[in-house]
């Protein structure tokens, strides 16, 4: 009798559990909901299957870390010894975002040469335009052979940020890793079948796939709730496939390096840092560590890890990328180790220019090249959909933007130009483009001059390697040409966050 009342009690408990699980999925798939604006159930194939499904909550990519936006003072923390005047502190808002919890690693971008030379075998090209250029570490007085034969392909250095890496082949890689990370959960839940034999343009590629033009190894579709057909490819809107990878803005950079998280409580931020740690020294102050060094940088002149049985960062180039200690939101090397290309173009006078919600200077809007019949053209070959940028005069009657190319926009374009001449009516202006920006008059053999920062300027931030401690601030900023590269400058990708922007569901 006591066994029997045992077992009905245990049957009675494990039901409690149940309950709520099958409530979740029945959640999950949607059934039995119905629209507060019509009334008709959603999920229904007898109400025309129009699909929706609430609480949705976007999971985390692999090696990301979230970010929960907010506001924050973006700029100098510190004397301008440079006197740049290019960081003049100014409050903007930052949305909730993902970001790299290390650095990319050597090993990272080996595994996107590997596949990029496997499968893009009729396009040769494509792997040497990916490759780093290991000649960064040639100096005409220093013996750094040995780093341009093994930093990038020695497996002791696997763990080691890439450097040699300029913003187009970062922009690049970011691409390639946000196909390769869908295919992966299209393979996981079973609609793709994993296939390394995909050769050129029949290579997996997320927005082919979404436009229809995918033709590889499809194991099954989902049951398509419209009663018109019997089933469908995993759409956008189902929230399964994540954002892009893409390299962060300079805002969601400097947020994320400054961690003001711990700094604050109730809205009240209580220090400013100058590093990404608190204080202003370059040490660590905690008991059992006290005194070691918090990033990888150049101590002196002369002085890169300190000396023989007490090195001071351990590090006479770069580090592995999860050394030291992270910072608040729980990045590692957001100051020291490698510099690290951001997505915006430079001007000295961003801060004063930019948008005060989600600052970014370096918009091309483009569009998908459509055809006569407006559908998405056909992918080029190498598999992606191709874009161009969007017309002037498709834009007519637009407030919010009259040109595709925003890089230079009230900044070096035509109408900010001190030259009066510089008109968009004279064809030789015309002709030129956005290269003759920043045109400071014209020189005696007729020629203009120009700046050093062009459209192709791109900002990278954090201190490296050689760098000095002033470096090291989150709001210092500095430039390169997009298709240079260099021994210290690496990068971490970054991802958009949809949604609520504290990462749960809406109540």
């Amino acid at each position: 009798m006591k066994l029997k009342s045992s077992i009905i009690l245990f049957v009675f408990a494990i039901s409690l559990m149940i309950l709520p699980s099958c409530s979740k999925v029945k959640n999950l798939v949607g059934k039995g909901e119905k629209s507060k604006t019509t009334g008709w159930a959603y999920n229904e194939p007898e109400n025309g299957g129009f699909e929706y499904h609430s609480g949705f909550q976007q999971e985390t990519g692999p090696g990301l870390k979230f970010i929960q936006g907010g506001t924050f003072t973006m700029g100098r923390t510190q004397q301008d010894v440079m006197y740049d005047w290019n960081n003049v502190p100014r409050r903007v808002t930052v949305p909730s975002f993902y970001i790299d919890e290390t650095e990319v690693r050597n090993v990272d971008y080996l595994e996107y040469l590997h596949w990029i030379k496997r499968v893009f075998v009729s396009y040769p090209e494509v792997y040497r335009k990916a490759l780093p250029d290991t000649l960064v570490w040639r100096d005409e007085l220093a013996y750094n052979e040995p780093y341009v034969n093994n930093y990038l392909r020695h497996p002791a250095y696997g763990e080691y940020p890439v450097v040699g890496v300029n913003w187009e082949q970062a922009v690049d890689f970011c691409e390639w890793r946000t196909d390769r990370v869908n295919e992966r959960i299209l393979i996981d839940k079973g609609i793709l079948n994993n296939d390394p034999t995909q050769r050129d343009e029949n290579n997996f590629n997320t927005e082919a796939y979404l436009a229809g033009q995918y033709e590889g190894a499809v194991n099954k579709n989902l049951t398509d709730l419209n009663p018109d057909n019997e089933e469908r490819s995993v759409r956008w809107s189902d929230g399964m496939l994540l954002p892009k990878y893409r390299l962060p803005s300079e805002a969601e950079w400097e947020y994320a390096a400054a961690a003001l998280i711990g700094n604050s409580q109730d809205e009240r931020i209580t220090d400013r840092k100058i590093f990404p740690w608190n204080g202003h020294w370059v040490r660590n102050d905690q008991k059992k560590v006290r005194g070691q060094m918090m990033a990888n940088f150049a101590r002196g002149r002369g002085d890169y890890m300190g000396t023989a049985g007490a090195l001071n960062d351990a590090g006479d180039i770069t580090v592995p990328v999860n050394s030291f200690w992270p910072n608040d939101f729980g990045l590692y090397c957001m100051a020291g180790n490698v510099s690290e290309w951001v997505a915006d173009v430079y001007r000295p006078m961003s801060p004063e220019d930019i948008s005060e919600f989600n600052p970014y200077r370096g918009n091309v809007f483009k569009t998908a090249v459509r055809d006569e019949e407006g559908n998405i053209a056909e992918k080029d070959s190498l598999g992606r959909i191709r874009y161009r940028n969007q017309k002037d005069e498709e834009l007519v009657g637009r407030e919010n933007y009259k040109t595709a190319d925003n890089r230079n926009y009230r900044d070096g374009d035509v109408e900010s130009s001190i030259v009066s001449d510089y008109t968009w009516n004279n064809p030789e202006h015309q002709a030129a483009g956005s290269s003759r920006m920043y045109v400071q008059g014209r020189g005696q053999n007729g020629s203009d001059f120009s700046s050093m920062i062009t459209d192709d300027s791109r900002v990278y931030k954090g201190g490296s390697w050689k760098d000095r401690a002033y470096w090291m601030s989150p709001g210092s900023r500095r430039f390169l040409n997009q298709k240079e590269a260099r021994d210290d400058i690496g990068f971490r990708c970054a991802m958009t966050h949809v949604g609520h922007p504290a990462n749960k569901k809406t109540k």
